[in-house]
C-alpha cells in the first residue's frame, strides 16, 4: 500500500486526505497544532460520512477510507515511507521555503513534494534547496475532495519525470488535471477568478449593479453551463459557426467594453463601503463554518446529479 503525506491539516489538507483515501492509498495526517491534531480524525469521519450520504461513495468504501487514515505524532513519522507529499501551510513564500526545507532534507530523494498554496510559484521558496528538482504547486480547487480540477505547476528545476509522476498519482485520484507550461503566479484558476472579480468589484463599486446581483449573473446564469463546459466551449456553441464566428460577431463588442485591469479599482474600499456589512448580516462572521458545509452539501448534490446523468 502506497503512503501519501499530509503536512497542515486544515480544511485544505483535510480533503486532501478524503482524495487520497478515497483513492486507495494510506495517509499520515501531520499538523504542528495539537489542537488541530486532536478534532483532525473526527473531521474526517464528518466529511466522509457526508460523501456517503450523497451517495458518492459507498459504505465499504467510508469504511475502508476511514481505516487508511492515521495520525502521525512528528514530520519524520509522517514523511517515513511515502510516496508523495502534500503540503498546505500558510499562503508565505518565507514560511513555505522553510518548510520545504525541512521536508527536503528528512524524506526520500525523487518524493514529489508538493504544495496546495492558491498563487505562488514554487521557484518563489524552492530555488536555494537542494532537491528543488523535484518541489511544484499541485493547486487544488476547494473543498479538493468535491471539485476535481488540480492545477500542477512546476518551477523551472521540476523535473519532468516528477511532473509526469504526480499527474499519474493525480490521474489515480480521478483528478482532472491541469497541466501549465510555464510557471505563473496565480496559475490558471485563480487568474480567471481573479480577472472576473476585478470587473465584478467595477460593476458594483461604481453602482451600476448590486453585489447580489451580479452574483445571479453568475449562479443563474454563466455558471449553469460553466458547471459542465468552459468558457472556450461555451463560446464554441454560442454561433452557428463555431468559436471563429463567435469572435468574428463579438470581438469587437467586447474590446469596446474597455475590460481589463483597472488602477482605480480598490477591492478593499469597496469592500468597507458597500459590501462587508451586507454580507455580515446575510452570514455572520459566527456562522461561515455552518454556510462552508451547506456550501458543500450543495455541491455534493451536483456532483450526485453529474454521476447519474453521465450513466
Amino acid at each position: 500500500m502506497k503512503k501519501m503525506a499530509i503536512i497542515g491539516c486544515g480544511l485544505i489538507g483535510q480533503g486532501w486526505a478524503a482524495v487520497f483515501a478515497r483513492a486507495g492509498f494510506d495517509v499520515a495526517l501531520y499538523d504542528k497544532s495539537a489542537k488541530v491534531m486532536d478534532c483532525v480524525l473526527h473531521s474526517m469521519e464528518t466529511r466522509i460520512c457526508d460523501l456517503l450520504e450523497f451517495e458518492l461513495i459507498t459504505q465499504p468504501e467510508a469504511t475502508r477510507m476511514l481505516e487508511r487514515i492515521k495520525i502521525a505524532r512528528t514530520l519524520e513519522e509522517a514523511v517515513d515511507g511515502a510516496v508523495y507529499i502534500q503540503e498546505n501551510g500558510p499562503e508565505d513564500a518565507v514560511i513555505k521555503k522553510e518548510i520545504t526545507t525541512l521536508l527536503d532534507a528528512i524524506s526520500e530523494k525523487n518524493v514529489p513534494i508538493c504544495s496546495s498554496t492558491s498563487g505562488i510559484s514554487a521557484s518563489r521558496y524552492c530555488e536555494e534547496i537542494k532537491g528543488r528538482y523535484r518541489c511544484l504547486v499541485v493547486h487544488p480547487i476547494n473543498p479538493p475532495h468535491l471539485i476535481p480540477a488540480v492545477e500542477i505547476v512546476p518551477s523551472p528545476w521540476t523535473s519532468k519525470d516528477i511532473v509526469s509522476k504526480v499527474n499519474d498519482i493525480m490521474l489515480e485520484c480521478r483528478r482532472e488535471t491541469i497541466l501549465l507550461n510555464e510557471e505563473i503566479d496565480g496559475f490558471v484558476v485563480n487568474r480567471l477568478q481573479g480577472a472576473l472579480l476585478e470587473e465584478a468589484f467595477k460593476l458594483v463599486g461604481s453602482g451600476i449593479v448590486s453585489a447580489a446581483d451580479l452574483d445571479k449573473a453568475i449562479c443563474d446564469g454563466l455558471g449553469l453551463r460553466w458547471s459542465f463546459m468552459g468558457p472556450m466551449q461555451t463560446i464554441h456553441l454560442n454561433a452557428p459557426g463555431g468559436i471563429a464566428q463567435y469572435v468574428e460577431r463579438y470581438g469587437d463588442m467586447y474590446r469596446n467594453f474597455d475590460i481589463g485591469h483597472y488602477q482605480n479599482v480598490n477591492w478593499a474600499s469597496i469592500v468597507q463601503e458597500k459590501l462587508k456589512d451586507d454580507f455580515e448580516k446575510t452570514i455572520p462572521i459566527a456562522n461561515v463554518a455552518e454556510a462552508q458545509a451547506n456550501r458543500d452539501r450543495k455541491l455534493m448534490a451536483l456532483l450526485r446529479h453529474k454521476k447519474q446523468v453521465r450513466l
